[in-house]
């Protein structure tokens, strides 16, 4: 690298650094339990980042990681296969630095995110098959001499585990005054496997007692994975939760750090949001209900056990970018969801703290 690009890159890396220095570090919000109990849940709010969702995180941690390692400089193209929220961040990112940002995308994705990924700059590229995502950002990639991101290879290595203000770094440094300050359970979905292995990692190395579960939605092959220990496991099918879930176990994945792992349904994931919003004002994902969904059972067993303490989960976007889905009755009716009897499942366990849907 000439004298020219490292001072290029030295100023890149100062100006996303910056922009992490603006951004006060996201809210923990409690979510309203019976106090005798004895078990506190949090719901880690990255909604709040500048581009709306936990993807800012990993964005900002793959352009950071291909600075350092010299793969991504001042006339670089960035390449991704995302139609998602990792999209719209990197493009985010992508514009701070002048460069440009193709990610390809199936031809079917809302027009809403394709807007969203063009407001900050970014172009996608439409493939018809959504497995050809990878191969294409591939080929793109190497026929513009540019840098393929790939989130769901580099997720896991691009976070230091060890700290430098990563999200798990974050959740224990806010729990601190809290009466459980070290968590029972943190429960996470899983789109790349990035934060699963970041909170997996870093709890051992803090030498915490935290266990970390994983949940899944339909379709994904991410729980097979991890329950038959075979890291080529695919499905074969699209995640119906946007943001989890995947056709295939991403490279990002790992599941030795993974102390339990739960399917959710997917109509459960879209009631147990609407729960959250009733309950707390708060507007969340579909992925969020997943992982709510999930922290209902664990504290459900920790309750039937007498066993105090806090979890912690996350919620993942907003659910503004889902009004006209996961928030539409007509088209909850069209998927053929019935929500009504994990709803009413999901209010028994809040005033019973049992939890058997």
């Amino acid at each position: 690298m000439n004298q020219q690009n490292r001072a290029w890159t030295r100023e890149a890396v100062r100006i996303i650094e910056a922009d992490a220095n603006r951004s006060a570090d996201t809210h923990l919000h409690v979510f309203p339990l019976p106090p005798e109990w004895g078990v506190d849940l949090y719901l880690k709010d990255e909604s709040v980042h500048p581009t709306g969702s936990l993807k800012h995180r990993l964005a900002r941690s793959l352009f950071l990681y291909g600075l350092v390692n010299g793969h991504i400089g001042p006339d670089t193209v960035l390449i991704e296969a995302s139609s998602g929220s990792t999209a719209v961040s990197e493009a985010y990112f992508a514009r701070m630095l002048g460069l440009e940002f193709v990610t390809v995308v199936p031809r079917k994705t809302s027009p809403e995110k394709v807007a969203l990924i063009e407001f900050y700059g970014g172009r996608c590229h439409f493939v018809d098959v959504p497995a050809e995502m990878y191969t294409e950002a591939e080929r793109l990639a190497a026929e513009c001499n540019g840098h393929y991101l790939d989130q769901f290879t580099y997720a896991e290595r691009a976070t230091d585990w060890r700290g430098n203000n990563n999200i798990a770094e974050s959740v224990f440094a806010q729990l601190r005054a809290e009466r459980h300050p070290v968590p029972s359970w943190i429960v996470v979905g899983a789109g790349t496997g990035g934060t699963s292995a970041t909170f997996g990692r870093y709890v051992r190395y803090r030498r915490h007692t935290t266990k970390i579960a994983v949940v899944d939605p339909e379709n994904s092959s991410f729980y097979g994975a991890w329950e038959t220990g075979a890291l080529d496991y695919a499905t074969g099918m699209p995640s119906r939760i946007e943001g989890i879930g995947r056709p295939r176990c991403e490279p990002s994945f790992v599941p030795s750090v993974i102390d339990e792992m739960f399917q959710v349904p997917d109509a459960a994931s879209l009631a147990a949001i609407r729960l959250l919003r009733e309950h707390t004002g708060h507007w969340a994902g579909g992925s969020t209900g997943t992982s709510l969904y999930g922290a209902f059972k664990l504290i459900s067993r920790m309750v039937s056990e007498g066993q105090a303490g806090s979890v912690v989960t996350l919620l993942c976007d907003s659910g503004d970018r889902y009004a006209h889905t996961y928030y539409n009755d007509d088209w909850v009716a069209a998927q053929g969801f019935d929500l009504a009897p994990h709803r009413a499942a999901m209010e028994e366990f809040l005033v019973s703290g049992k939890f058997l849907p």
